[in-house]
């Protein structure tokens, strides 16, 4: 357990998970900056400055806790899986807030190596939306490429054997030592495994693995730092405490994890292909070996023996093990990237060394809330309503919207999102109980989306009516978009679609949130000023919102009327692609209608309706298999359509850039 005490407000994000956050952000500009300390995972100390809205979930707003001042005291624990009470005291001020927060366990074994493979997750979607791995996915590797690159997994091998010899050496702990012994006997196992294979193919790996430049990169690269030679740090032969060896010793296994890390996690990804094809795959036996328990808990040891040398390293060292876990798995990508691949391959999508893509125009579209944010837009709207109100009804000016108190407030937000959750439920389940369809059915689909686009159009109705959305100062909602989180890689991922001026780009964010503002205020604080929002407007007088909304997208057929309208106004003569990303079934619609529709997160009423309309949810890299087996096949079959009844998934924002971009 690990306590933090807060002293005031300003900004702050913590990230407890690899999926889930807490966010702060800040609403008044006038108050004072302080600082944060907090003791988590063991020894990594933070100082940051920090918030004063605590935001997390899409509904209800009411499940938002505000920091206004003076001092708090909680705990973090190592596993999270809800929280019902927080307790804020604020000397005059004292009020317990209900929050039904859900954040997702932190695994028990949640170490540096884990951290880092969920921070670098980039690398490793871009190791796997390569040619040479899709190629060998989709069992069209040649066979010469394929031992080019065992001939090259020989030198990594044994550059790892050398290395685990010298970290034994700096090892001042016989369990460790034995543990370090054990990894080197497996790598030498994998090498009589390569040779093995090998000379069944009538090659001898002395005589034909010549070593590429990346190759040499890496192996220099992992050997130096075996050696101690990094940073300034002292050789070995001059480290004059155990203490000091041991560091080096950590730092070799975070140089060699992250190949580890990676093989086998394209070993499981690649087994998914495996068992879905018909007959025996070319590559089964490599791809069986890696996906195998033994070698997945091989890559587990590797990672639980760093934990046990970096249990004593400062925050510094840590982040040293973190660069050179980082290099370490950039060396690694770009050796898979410079294996040579003759098939046209199909990733990245975006190719302009292809012809047929050289007049094609990217139309980029995205849903918002929860898709490129971590929390609803509507809450945070909902708090800033609530801590800007007054504690009492008020004399209002005559140029002033009329005002709830915040009591009320929060107690009709209460009612509104209970009442909203409730009858969203009832209204999937009664678009769930037609007839289910084996084949998709596309206006099957629309038609009972209708029932969905009337439920949110009375939703918006009863918060309008309600006068919740009154008095809401436009300077504090652009400050609240500044400040909001959005989730990791999405703003990598549209300024590289934007600077990338061979795709000749457009991006459309369409969005249910009631006030555009916020969003447009989000993306132009991260760069991003050409992104075209599509979404309602607050009605202001004197910066102040009136309550009322300009309503342009309510419901999931708005939502497609606008994107239909936007590509109609866009065609003329131009090759155009379209993608559209979302999480919600508000998205359903768009993301079938797209050429490439890609699903992020893990909505069930999304999949639940889908499946009951032919709509079959596939992860993006088996797509991206299947396409280019098919496009091997028949040059003209590979082309994205809309309209298809599939839709792809992924786990990230980093999977989408690999695959549409890759660098």
């Amino acid at each position: 357990m690990a306590s933090l005490w807060i002293d005031c407000v300003e900004i702050l994000q913590f990230q407890y998970s690899k999926t889930s956050k807490i966010v702060l952000f800040p609403l008044f500009p006038k108050i004072k900056k302080t600082w944060i300390w907090g003791w988590m995972n063991g020894f990594q100390k933070i100082k940051k400055t920090i918030p004063i809205l605590i935001g997390y979930e899409r509904y209800p707003p009411c499940n938002i806790g505000v920091i206004t001042s003076s001092f708090i005291s909680c705990s973090i624990f190592s596993h999270f899986s809800s929280f019902s009470t927080i307790n804020l005291d604020f000397g005059k001020q004292s009020m317990v807030l209900s929050a039904s927060v859900k954040l997702s366990a932190v695994p028990a074994e949640d170490g540096i190596a884990r951290r880092c493979w969920v921070k670098f997750r980039k690398e490793a979607a871009l190791a796997l939306f390569n040619p040479f791995v899709v190629s060998l996915a989709s069992g069209n590797l040649k066979l010469g490429t394929f031992h080019h690159y065992i001939a090259q997994d020989v030198h990594f091998l044994r550059a790892f054997a050398q290395a685990y010899e010298m970290a034994k050496e700096c090892s001042d702990d016989d369990d460790a030592k034995t543990e370090i012994l054990d990894l080197q006997k497996s790598t030498f196992l994998e090498l009589e495994m390569h040779n093995s294979f090998m000379q069944q193919q009538g090659f001898d790996l002395v005589e034909k693995s010549c070593p590429d430049v990346l190759t040499v990169k890496y192996t220099d690269f992992l050997l130096a730092t075996a050696s101690g030679y990094i940073d300034g740090i002292k050789a070995p032969e001059k480290l004059a405490t155990p203490f000091e060896k041991t560091k080096v010793a950590a730092y070799t296994l975070g140089s060699i994890i992250p190949c580890i890390r990676l093989k086998a996690f394209l070993g499981k990804e690649l087994l998914a292909i495996c068992e879905s094809w018909a007959g025996t795959h070319p590559y089964k036996e490599w791809i069986d070996n890696y996906s195998s328990d033994a070698f997945q808990a091989r890559a587990l040891k590797t990672e639980d023996l760093l934990e046990k040398l970096s249990v004593s390293l400062t925050g510094e060292e840590l982040d040293v093990i973190e660069k050179l876990y980082h290099l370490a798995l950039k060396l690694k990508t770009n050796c898979l990237q410079e294996q040579s691949v003759e098939q046209n391959f199909g990733v990245p999508l975006f190719n302009f060394n292809e012809k047929d893509q050289a007049e094609q125009y990217l139309m980029l579209f995205s849903d918002f809330d929860l898709t490129c944010s971590v929390v609803d837009s509507s809450a945070i709207l909902a708090e800033i309503a609530i801590r800007s109100a007054p504690r009492v009804d008020p004399n209002q000016s005559d140029n002033q919207p009329s005002r709830m108190s915040s009591a009320d407030l929060r107690s009709t937000w209460g009612e509104l999102s209970k009442q909203y959750t409730e009858e969203y439920e009832q209204c999937v389940e009664s678009i769930l109980s037609c007839e289910k369809v084996e084949k998709f059915n596309y206006q099957g689909l629309w038609q009972a989306l209708e029932q969905l686009s009337n439920f949110e159009k009375k939703a918006n109705k009863r918060v309008i009516v309600s006068g919740v959305l009154k008095g809401l100062n436009v300077d504090d909602i652009r400050r609240a978009g500044e400040f909001l989180v959005l989730q990791d890689g999405c703003i990598d991922f549209f300024l590289n679609v934007a600077e990338t001026k061979q795709l000749k780009p457009e991006i459309h964010v369409l969005s249910y949130c009631w006030c555009a503002d916020l969003i447009r205020s989000s993306f132009t604080s991260g760069g991003l000023s050409m992104v075209n929002v599509h979404a309602n407007e607050f009605l202001y007088e004197s910066s102040l919102s009136t309550g009322e909304i300009s309503k342009k997208v309510e419901s999931p057929i708005d939502k497609v009327e606008s994107f239909c309208k936007i590509i109609e106004a866009n065609q003329n003569d131009k090759k155009i692609l379209t993608v559209y990303i979302g999480d919600s079934l508000g998205d359903l619609l768009c993301l079938v209608k797209a050429d490439i529709g890609i699903v992020v997160g893990e909505s069930a009423s999304l999949r639940r309706v889908g499946s009951h309309f032919g709509v079959s949810f596939v992860p993006l890299f088996q797509g991206v298999v299947e396409k280019h087996k098919r496009r091997l096949a028949n040059a003209n079959s590979s082309d994205w359509k809309g309209l298809s009844g599939t839709l792809y998934t992924v786990s990230s924002w980093a999977d989408i850039h690999a695959f549409i971009l890759r660098s």
